[in-house]
């Protein structure tokens, strides 16, 4: 007999981060102490649980990758492309871990074997409705303030996507799936959502 265990819904992980909401004294330490099935970030002191993704999630962290990681593979250059679950230490402290859906560093001493140390220069989430409101607020605030020149919000539920531009926020902008959209960072490189999904 196969023993099936239905993974923990979004409305648990949200109940469950309230919780955990209480408390900011929280380091890496205890996200480590987790049981090994459980993924969480921290960022100030505060974890954070993970809901396991959906198929639309997962298809775009997939696509999305891929796109940027053929193109950056194409011109060359020290640029790399990374996706969850990875660990990227926002700070270089023991109280922001972060693991960006997707993500691009451009500084090689940045990359080392077990975790990335610093801001990327390129960061994509997809929300999901247990992270919808980390995404738009405080992750938009600590990338930001971090370092991030670049930031992508995808929601697949609203069907649009926010572009944030850190260089010039006069240029943060808001688009519908169905739009080409060209990255900052990359300005020969258009995406468009709704083609990547194709029939999802």
């Amino acid at each position: 007999m196969i023993f099936y265990e239905e993974p923990v819904g979004e409305e648990e992980v949200i109940r469950r981060n309230m919780e955990l909401s209480k408390r900011t004294d929280f380091t890496v330490t205890d996200v480590d102490a987790l049981p090994e099935e459980e993924r969480a970030e921290i960022i100030d002191g505060q974890i954070f649980l993970f809901a396991s993704p959906k198929v639309v999630h997962q298809k775009l962290v997939m696509k999305l990758g891929s796109k940027l990681d053929a193109y950056i593979a194409g011109r060359g250059g020290p640029c790399q492309v990374f996706a969850a679950p990875l660990d990227v230490y926002l700070n270089n402290d023991s109280r922001t871990r972060v693991e960006p859906d997707v993500f691009v560093i451009c500084d090689p001493s940045k990359v080392h074997e077990d975790a990335c140390y610093g801001a990327p220069d390129l960061v994509i989430e997809v929300v999901s409705m247990s992270t919808k409101r980390r995404d738009y607020g405080l992750k938009m605030l600590k990338y930001r303030t971090a370092g991030v020149r670049e930031y992508w919000v995808v929601d697949p539920y609203q069907k649009n996507v926010t572009v944030y531009w850190f260089e010039d926020e006069s240029e943060n902008c808001q688009y519908a799936f169905d739009e080409e959209i060209a990255f900052h960072m990359f300005p020969e490189l258009n995406v468009c959502m709704k083609e990547l999904l194709g029939d999802v």
